[in-house]
């Protein structure tokens, strides 16, 4: 017996010694080749458990062949041989699988819903999807009348981020990746207001570092609101076509931008424009990227007498929000903590900021004012981030689905570095503004365009 043991156990321990090396050397090909198989064979096999599990099945009559359920009394016997016949019966019937099909970071799946199902109900059940097949996670990444599309994958994607920072167009920045595997681009055109919140180390101006080293080779203008004294984006002054460091400056400044929309208002209104990317090119003006740095810093009040004050910088803030796409002008509204009890003013400006991305954080109210009108595991998903993952966060995008997403480290060198060498791109504030004092836009007229709503 042991003259076929012996060999048996030296294949085998070969076997399992090759198949090792090449899931370390070339983890892709061994997926594809015997991960692939396995997983999906796994997935066939105990879909129907799996449905009922998750309280996926319904209810359906079919014909099977079965015994009659007659009581057996004290020690009677019956032939139950003879009882046999077919019938319809109430069985549970899972969903439909379509195929399983391979990628890189695992596999996807298409399921046919059932009577009465919609996608949501396949939302509640991702994460016991993902402890059944064995995943790291499971993901609704498309819906379609009658049909879900679910992303399984193998291991955390955001573990190691290798993708390179690039400036993908004009407006567009390609800043990390999501936890699909695809690019996380941050699109001015698409998404124009961004609100950015997280905690001391979170890489939340990590991100800011990724935006402006993917802005600087643009033809944009930068301008920074940095209320903790400049030490955060004075590095990068060469590239910023003007910054505030002070509350006095912070107003005079957001001033300036009023006047910048009422310029570009007036020149839309001259060429019957409904905003600035319908005007014929020679004629549109710079974009211009707002960047604002510690928001609570602008709301804040230590006595009565800056009421003034923060009520002028709120409402200056509010309308370039509410006009700025149509005039070419965006925010990216950063914070450690943005909660209402800063006032009536973050909440409106809150509203606003359309794009919503929250870093780890260290209180529930940040994470609820940035993530609160969305599905509500985001939030959930937004207090189990790690503080040993710096650069993850949760991202609400274009789509309205909330994703992970880790952005590319950027060091502030490398961000001083870009800034320095694309400095000749900053336009002149003063260029910017030439012609602001002849406009005859009023305050009337701007506040009517804000109670319409943005022009499209």
């Amino acid at each position: 017996m042991s003259d076929w043991l012996i060999p048996l156990a030296i294949t085998v321990a070969l076997v399992c010694t090759v198949l090792l090396v090449w899931r370390v050397l070339h983890p892709a090909s061994f997926w594809l080749v015997v991960g692939y198989p396995v997983k999906t064979a796994h997935v066939y096999f105990t879909w129907g458990n799996v449905a009922l599990g998750c309280s996926l099945t319904r209810k359906r009559r079919r014909w099977r062949y079965t015994l009659d359920g007659l009581p057996v009394v004290g020690n009677a016997t019956i032939s139950l041989s003879q009882k046999r016949k077919v019938r319809r019966v109430q069985i549970d019937k899972p969903p439909r699988l379509g195929l399983v099909r391979p990628c890189r970071l695992g596999f996807r799946v298409n399921i046919t819903l059932m009577d009465g199902q919609t996608p949501d109900d396949y939302t509640a059940r991702l994460s016991n999807l993902a402890h059944a097949w064995r995943v790291h996670s499971v993901r609704l990444i498309a819906s379609r009348p009658g049909r879900v599309t679910l992303l399984a994958t193998r291991g955390d994607p955001l573990s190691e981020i290798r993708i390179p920072l690039l400036s993908e167009g004009l407006l567009r920045v390609r800043v990390g990746l999501l936890e699909t595997g695809a690019p996380w681009v941050i699109d001015f055109r698409t998404v124009p207001h961004w609100l950015n919140t997280g905690a001391t180390q979170s890489g939340k101006s990590t991100l800011l570092n990724a935006l402006i080293t993917g802005l600087s080779p643009q033809p944009v203008a930068l301008v920074g609101f940095d209320l903790k004294g400049g030490v955060e984006l004075t590095a990068y002054g060469r590239r910023l076509s003007a910054i505030a460091t002070e509350r006095a400056e912070c107003v005079g400044l957001l001033n300036d931008l009023i006047c910048l929309v009422k310029t570009r208002m007036a020149l839309c209104r001259a060429n019957k424009a409904r905003n600035v990317w319908k005007l014929p090119e020679h004629l549109r003006p710079t974009p211009v990227v707002v960047l604002v740095d510690e928001v609570a810093e602008l709301f804040l009040m230590a006595h009565k007498g800056e009421k003034d004050e923060i009520a002028t910088t709120a409402t200056a803030l509010l309308r370039l929000a509410q006009l700025g796409r149509a005039f070419g002008v965006y925010l990216v509204v950063c914070g450690q903590r943005v909660g209402s009890d800063l006032g009536p003013g973050v909440t409106a400006l809150r509203s606003q900021l359309s794009g919503r991305i929250c870093h780890r954080v260290n209180d529930p109210e940040t994470a609820t004012m940035t993530l609160g009108d969305t599905d509500p595991a985001a939030l959930d998903a937004a207090r189990q981030i790690p503080a040993s993952m710096p650069g993850t966060a949760i991202v609400v995008g274009d789509d309205g689905r909330w994703y992970r997403a880790r952005s590319v480290y950027v060091s502030e060198e490398a961000a001083e570095a870009a800034a320095t060498q694309h400095a000749q791109l900053a336009p002149a504030w003063a260029d910017l503004l030439t012609g602001a004092e002849s406009v005859t836009v009023t305050d009337a007229e701007l506040e009517a365009l804000a109670r319409e709503g943005e022009p499209t």
